[in-house]
């Protein structure tokens, strides 16, 4: 079973380095990297995944498709690939609101432009010179200007970060793999696979020709109810923050509106903590793959069933012990 690590910013990207580098001693097989908030760009820390190891992949998870020219997207992550060639994964997403609007982008179109997008960054990866007149790509003989080093395709997966169920469908259609997203319940896989699978059959392709990571929030403790309690602000700030992953899993509209009415954006660490108080056992462990290392292996088994390729297991509390969990493991 290939598992996969994800980091944000709760580490110095020093550390992340030291547990990306023990990650593959213990045999996983990726890192992911967040890019979702105005906190910490990919690129960088990707970078120094890289550096240090030798056989794991990384991938950003997920870049905008909004805020980097696809040319010089295209580029980075080529330079990436020089780096660590065949091992880069590029995941792109369509962002959120209130945070695109609040930095000036409107993000009308997003199946427009991720299609746009990820045509023309592929083309360009692909060694190919690129017109192209869209609606958001302008590109007019566009091409990877390499000076000195070898012209030649750069092998870079494209994955696209998908919830909802529009952009799951456009993931089968042209991406090379999607990226599920964290905090929706097993059962929600369901319809994921669905609409996944009508997007590749428009391509004449098998649901099985796409790869299909997910996000598994992970808490691990001795404890069950202090790793439940770890994950309960994690989940607290999502249900105020981005209630549209919250509602495709099921969550009470009532408990959506309770926390709502307490965080404001951006929540301040005193409003979760309150609004954690109204959020209860049940739905943290729907959510979330929280307990015990068995309770917790049982809980990511549960993606896995539900169409999950490969989990990106997000530590809470300690990485090494999540990692150690998980290594070798087989749902």
């Amino acid at each position: 079973m290939r598992t996969a690590l994800y980091l944000q910013d709760a580490h110095s990207i020093r550390e992340g380095m030291d547990f990306v580098a023990y990650a593959e001693q213990r045999g996983f097989d990726a890192v992911w990297q967040a890019e979702s908030r105005l906190v910490r760009e990919a690129t960088v820390p990707l970078a120094a995944y890289a550096a240090v190891t030798e056989r794991i992949r990384v991938g950003s998870g997920v870049s905008d498709c909004w805020s980097r020219n696809p040319a010089r997207l295209a580029a980075t992550f080529s330079t990436l690939d020089d780096l660590a060639p065949g091992r880069v994964l590029l995941g792109l997403g369509a962002w959120w609101d209130p945070l695109a609007a609040k930095v000036g982008i409107t993000r009308t179109h997003p199946l427009t432009v991720m299609r746009e997008v990820v045509t023309a960054v592929r083309a360009l990866l692909a060694n190919e010179t690129v017109t192209f007149h869209g609606e958001w790509v302008d590109l007019t003989g566009v091409e990877l200007d390499y000076v000195y080093q070898e012209r030649r395709p750069k092998d870079v997966p494209i994955y696209i970060g998908a919830t909802g169920d529009k952009m799951l469908e456009l993931a089968g259609e042209i991406a090379d793999g999607v990226v599920l997203n964290y905090l929706v319940s097993p059962d929600y896989n369901a319809r994921a696979m669905e609409r996944l699978a009508h997007g590749v059959a428009r391509a004449g392709r098998q649901l099985d020709d796409i790869d299909r990571p997910q996000l598994v929030v992970c808490s691990v403790h001795e404890d069950a109810g202090t790793a439940l309690d770890m994950a309960r602000l994690m989940v607290t700030q999502y249900l105020g923050q981005q209630p549209h992953i919250m509602r495709a899993s099921g969550v009470p509209q009532s408990l959506l509106d309770a926390v709502g009415e307490v965080l404001t954006w951006p929540a301040t660490h005193e409003q979760v903590e309150a609004a954690s108080r109204l959020v209860p056992d049940e739905i943290v462990s729907m959510l979330t793959a929280s307990g015990t290392p068995d309770q917790a292996r049982t809980r990511v088994a549960d993606y896995v069933a539900h169409g999950c390729t490969c989990p990106i297991l997000y530590p809470l509390g300690d990485v090494r012990q999540m990692i150690d969990a998980f290594s070798g493991w087989t749902p």
